[in-house]
């Protein structure tokens, strides 16, 4: 494993889970219970979207943080995700879960594309070959559309737009909340368990090196194409997702310049933390509502993530969950020390 991988990774490895950890879970799912009924419905539909954003963040922070790799396309899948979902949800009425994991299938076949460059190139070079395939990805959805309700694949509806159907048990938005954050847990699970088994093990090896992970009997090329399908597979359900707290998708809703936006963020709240994607989510959507709320423009939010983006650069490569996880270890050792001193 490497020594930037997520956080809590070296957790699971070793099977030890501290009590600050279990607190922080108990904690979430008390959150979980009743935060719901304290917001509106406005912020409950903020707080819906900002779940499915942390999913995609998370697709960006396991490309980033395992392999080293920069995907400015992952915005891109997100909308492909959500695109496919709907055409097989109005299209042949298919429940709510089937619809999601279609969305993420095709993502993910997508992201095998994306992902194609990356076993020649990497870096710069990548990141402007992935751009592309998002202004591709945008072209291509702005000249199909979203689905309205209509019959069919591919059908329009020419009265009333119809909703995308939610899950049966989670009809209301606090429902679909809690849904979004559970599924949202789960996607982080199963990026663990990539981590913790021989996916995790080969992606440390090919980052410090491809030498190396060859000498070590690593199959580079499979688990690069690995990598880029379960990160397009991530987009793809947080499109599902989205889709499904909206109810419909606008095709112009997913520029390459949301995807640029993506990975920023996502270096700004800590690609190598697993808080890092939360913390991104909430400043893509939870924070620019924010300001509305206080009558400030909300694109102000643009620039103040520039000014981030530059502090974590230069100064703060860990981002704000690095920041974050120093100052409570700072905290933690000062009050062990004056424990610790004579009265």
């Amino acid at each position: 494993m490497t020594d930037r991988s997520l956080d809590g990774v070296s957790l699971v490895v070793s099977g030890r889970l501290p009590l600050r950890e279990i607190a922080l879970c108990v904690s979430a799912l008390i959150a979980l219970c009743f935060l719901p009924s304290l917001l509106s419905g406005y912020w409950l539909r903020v707080l819906i979207s900002v779940a499915a954003l942390v999913v995609a963040s998370l697709s960006v922070s396991l490309l980033f943080a395992q392999l080293g790799m920069v995907s400015l396309a992952q915005f891109g899948l997100l909308g492909v995700g959500g695109w496919f979902a709907l055409r097989i949800s109005h299209g042949i009425g298919a429940p709510f879960e089937l619809a999601l994991l279609t969305g993420g299938a095709a993502a993910a076949l997508v992201g095998l594309v994306v992902g194609l460059p990356a076993l020649r190139m990497r870096g710069l070079y990548l990141a402007i070959i992935t751009l592309m395939m998002a202004g591709a990805i945008q072209v291509l959805i702005s000249a199909f559309g979203f689905p309205d309700g209509g019959t069919g694949i591919l059908g329009k509806s020419t009265g009333s737009r119809v909703m995308m159907a939610r899950p049966f048990l989670a009809q209301s938005d606090p429902a679909y909340f809690r849904y979004a954050v559970v599924i949202t847990a789960l996607c982080y699970l199963v990026v663990l368990a990539h981590l913790r088994g021989r996916p995790g093990r080969a992606w440390a090896m090919i980052r410090r090196g491809e030498v190396c992970a060859l000498a070590g009997g690593v199959h580079i090329v499979a688990y690069k194409v690995w990598a880029f399908a379960l990160a397009g597979f991530l987009a793809g359900v947080a499109g599902g997702l989205l889709a499904g707290g909206v109810g419909q998708l606008d095709g112009s809703a997913f520029p390459a310049s949301q995807s640029i936006m993506l990975f920023a963020l996502t270096i700004v709240g800590g690609a190598y933390s697993w808080l890092g994607p939360i913390i991104a989510g909430l400043l893509l959507r939870a924070f620019p509502a924010l300001l509305n709320e206080f009558h400030v423009d909300g694109n102000i939010a643009t620039m103040l993530f520039g000014i981030g983006l530059l502090h974590a650069l230069m100064t703060a490569p860990q981002g704000i969950a690095g920041q974050l996880a120093d100052m409570v270890q700072a905290v933690a050792r000062r009050f062990k020390r004056e424990g610790r001193a004579p009265s």
